[in-house]
């Protein structure tokens, strides 16, 4: 039993649902559309303006990507209303962030810029204004591809332990180490 898998999903009244004959579910709202191919398994059907996912078999697999799929449509759903952002933040001195004909330049205190350039379905943003430390905004409507851009942005410096440093999420933790001097006395 799949406790995920048997909820419905709440069809939003801005967003237009559809499925076609090979499994491929087709949502569209404010935001954009975005399609999943389905599992031949796992039917998806539309009941008093929720969506209903249902499976065929009853073996290990067939529960295990019933759950998978209703969270996949659940994220779309959500994707294509409201849309998804992360948000990173730049701590260090002379760590500056651009953006300029859609191309994100990082000075990150290498001995030369890094370019970024950001693949379809996602918008950057560069914040310099509100706070101290530049931020820098990865939003979509695929939860997936966004978060997996934020990821790829941060690993280019991510944030060291001593004085904390580089690119890090903004409500992220870096655990802070004590320096060589600390650990003599």
């Amino acid at each position: 039993m799949s406790r995920i898998g048997n909820q419905p999903i709440e069809l939003k009244e801005d967003v237009e649902f559809s499925i076609d004959a090979d499994n491929v579910v087709t949502l569209k709202g404010e935001k954009g559309s975005d399609t999943l191919q389905m599992d031949p398994t796992i039917n998806v059907e539309k009941k008093d303006g929720e969506l209903i996912v249902n499976r065929t078999g009853e073996q290990k697999i067939d529960r295990s990507l019933h759950g998978l799929y209703r969270s996949l449509i659940n994220n779309m759903m959500i994707g294509v209303s409201e849309g998804y952002k992360k948000e990173l933040e730049i701590i260090g001195v002379g760590y500056r962030a651009s953006l300029s004909n859609g191309v994100l330049e990082l000075t990150l205190g290498f001995s030369h810029p890094i370019y970024f350039v950001p693949p379809d379905g996602v918008d950057l943003e560069v914040d310099t204004k509100t706070k101290k430390n530049p931020m820098i905004i990865v939003s979509g409507i695929n939860k997936e591809l966004v978060g997996q851009v934020a990821a790829k942005i941060r690993s280019l410096r991510p944030p060291e332990p001593y004085k904390g440093k580089g690119i890090r999420y903004v409500d992220e933790w870096v655990r802070r180490k004590a320096g060589k001097s600390a650990a003599k006395a």
